[in-house]
């Protein structure tokens, strides 16, 4: 019997996102807009083997798939140990990645002897100077060279284009055409309004059905692909078979079927993309609290997710600790959350 870790509205958590860094390469003006941050103190970073004690404890849960992020995750020293040691775990039945690309040359073969089953790659432009705009830096051949590099080791492999209108939206059929090359599936996601993205605003945003309307101008007729998911991406076919996905998690968000949680790279835990707050693990954990102590007794995260619109956008992590309680106390709160006990067979 598997204990399923489930919030408020009974949606599991099966999908961990696991920032390994905080640090990136790129500036990306929707991300990181700034010339220059304060990163994190390494001390704070959580070590591989803290890392490993999460994730043991989250996969007790129900949680089987990891994706690794950042930041830029190859910028984790000795990242393919990491990946080693996590795929290695029979509950982890899925260990994906996201990159922006610009080290995925030198660290493809690397990775994917390591055991990692996908990987992702962001890309939002294919033009150099647009490029060098969107992210102050000129590195756009290395990341086509990286996608060169693993696609042959990774099928399946998925290119992000964050689409802005007024910025990259005229390249939608060639990105396309780019994913063909490489039998890769281009996924378009709306500009959203997280993170750094300072220069957000609803102009900007190129919704679902005004990518469709344009690629079907180009294309001809477009069918959805009818399957059950918990992925972001509605998936669609075009006549000749190739298939491509659009995250329209502006204009229709898809929080009624959200699996994901989030643990930042200093051990903080978020229910949401858009939540302010999170539940500190690492303290915790390096305080000396056993991670597995009263696992099967884990009930209900106080989680309320709500179908978030870009005109209301707030979020309840639900997650945080109360204010004046230790480090202890949020760790064993965590396992000890709230109402009931949900339990699955395998």
């Amino acid at each position: 019997m598997t204990v399923v870790l489930k919030d408020s509205l009974d949606r599991p958590l099966r999908n961990l996102r696991l920032s390994v860094t905080d640090r990136c390469n790129l500036r990306c003006s929707y991300c990181m807009p700034e010339p220059e941050y304060v990163w994190l103190p390494r001390e704070d970073i959580l070590h591989f083997e803290e890392i490993e004690t999460l994730v043991d404890v989250f996969t007790t849960l129900g949680v089987d798939k990891v994706r690794l992020t950042g930041g830029e995750p190859l910028l984790r020293r000795n990242l393919p140990d990491l990946i080693q040691r996590l795929a290695a775990r029979p509950a982890i039945r899925d260990l994906a990645m996201t990159t922006n690309g610009v080290l995925l040359a030198a660290n493809a073969q690397a990775i994917r002897d390591a055991g990692l089953h996908r990987l992702t790659v962001s890309l939002d432009t294919l033009r150099p100077q647009r490029f060098r705009d969107l992210t102050r830096y000129d590195e756009l051949n290395r990341v086509l060279e990286g996608i060169d590099a693993a696609a042959p080791l990774f099928s399946g492999l998925k290119i992000d284009t964050v689409v802005i209108r007024g910025v990259n939206d005229d390249e939608l059929i060639e990105l396309l055409e780019f994913g063909r090359r490489y039998g890769a599936e281009v996924r378009f996601i709306e500009y959203m309004d997280v993170g750094g993205a300072t220069h957000w605003s609803m102009s900007r945003v190129l919704p679902r059905r005004e990518m469709l309307t344009r690629l079907e101008e180009h294309y001809g007729p477009i069918t959805p692909v009818v399957e059950q998911s918990s992925a972001p991406a509605d998936r669609y076919r075009l006549s000749d078979g190739m298939t491509f996905g659009i995250i329209s998690s502006t204009t229709e968000p898809f929080c009624d079927s959200c699996d994901r949680s989030r643990l930042t790279a200093d051990g903080l835990w978020y229910l949401c993309l858009y939540a302010s707050h999170g539940t500190d693990l690492r303290r915790p954990l390096r305080s000396g609290a056993s991670a597995d102590r009263d696992v099967g007794g884990t009930q209900r995260p106080r989680r309320r997710r709500t179908p978030r619109r870009t005109r209301s956008r707030t979020a309840d992590s639900g997650g945080a600790a109360e204010e004046g309680s230790t480090p202890r106390d949020a760790y064993e709160g965590w396992l000890d959350s709230v109402s009931s006990v949900h339990r699955t067979r395998p």
